[in-house]
């Protein structure tokens, strides 16, 4: 059988899965939505943003945050987010000298692995932080970032 004809016919039979389950209502497209309050994306300094996300955060050794030491394109930094605290039930990612600090926030259901893997935008070379909240108390861990050209700010 061509391959070419094989990969296209998984294609269709997932999207077909994926559609047939938003349909009957078993996947809730507005699940993946951001759900920190829309004032704490707004923010333009760090402090503000923080207090948008709750109480501050304590540093921990049980988060870690994974990023490159250079960034050779500030519109494309991967960082992965790891929590080993019991009952994580949230993971923010801020990027400290951008203008609005507060790059994603990730709401995780009960059992889920505290792991988000994603590509941020930055303007310059600043702390990556996360935030991690666990029974209702914020915790954070944070990596530099050394950004040497093409940052969202030009």
């Amino acid at each position: 059988m061509n391959a070419l004809r094989r990969n296209v016919l998984k294609g269709a039979a997932g999207a077909g899965t994926v559609a047939v389950a938003v349909a009957a209502g078993l996947l809730k497209p507005n699940l993946a939505m951001a759900v920190a309050p829309r004032s704490a994306f707004d923010t333009k300094n760090l402090g503000e943003a923080m207090s948008g996300l709750g109480s501050a955060p304590a540093d921990s050794k049980d988060i870690t945050v994974k990023a490159p030491d250079i960034a050779e394109n500030g519109a494309v930094v991967p960082v992965e987010v790891s929590s080993s605290i019991p009952g994580t039930t949230s993971i923010a990612i801020m990027a400290e000298k951008n203008t609005t600090p507060l790059v994603a926030q990730f709401d995780l259901m009960g059992g889920t692995e505290a792991f988000i893997s994603t590509r941020i935008k930055m303007g310059s070379t600043a702390l990556v932080r996360a935030v991690v909240t666990a029974g209702g108390k914020n915790y954070t861990a944070a990596k530099e970032v050394k950004v040497t050209i093409g940052g969202c700010g030009g």
